[in-house]
């Protein structure tokens, strides 16, 4: 079960789990980022407005922005399992998405021992405002604090990104002027 939930006030929307918390409501997060995270472990939601980088190539750019979210979260390795394009064929102006699949291995809260987390990207290049919207589900799948979610969790959260990437709507490109 989904809900059609509005993001960036209303100017983006998508298909969510109903149970996400709005990370919002216990802390500040960034006017350009929209972060939630599930009740039952640590995975968590963050779709992003960031200013476009300068690759021609769809594969090229998702990658700097997950190496880019590498780099941000220290992670000791960073494997790229597969790049795809979900094309948008709703003629709603929505950019197509392109969806990237990886796995970083990050130290947590000064552990020696890194959590192993998979990543599951998406990119829409908004051309026409030199923007890249970027949706990260971020799924611990060994942590040493408990946080990690099994193999039913790791399917779950990943039929959730999907739904997401998939019913993601830019209803007002005046967000990103």
């Amino acid at each position: 079960m989904f809900i059609l939930r509005e993001l960036f006030g209303g100017a983006i929307t998508a298909q969510t789990a109903p149970d996400l918390i709005d990370a919002s409501d216990i802390r500040q997060v960034p006017n350009t980022q929209e972060v939630f995270m599930y009740p039952q472990s640590n995975v968590s939601v963050i779709l992003e407005i960031l200013q476009r980088v300068e690759r021609s190539h769809y594969d090229d750019a998702i990658r700097f922005h997950f190496d880019s979210l590498a780099h941000d979260n220290s992670a000791r390795s960073a494997t790229v399992e597969s790049v795809v394009m979900i094309p948008n064929d709703r003629g709603d102006g929505t950019p197509s998405a392109i969806v990237l699949k990886g796995v970083q291995m990050v130290p947590k809260f000064n552990h020696t021992t890194p959590d192993k987390v998979q990543i599951f990207m998406a990119l829409f290049r908004v051309e026409s405002k030199a923007a890249d919207l970027v949706l990260t589900f971020n799924v611990p799948v060994e942590s040493v604090d408990g946080g990690a979610v099994d193999s039913g969790g790791l399917e779950n959260a990943e039929a959730d990104f999907n739904t997401f990437v998939r019913s993601l709507r830019i209803v007002d490109f005046g967000l990103f002027a």
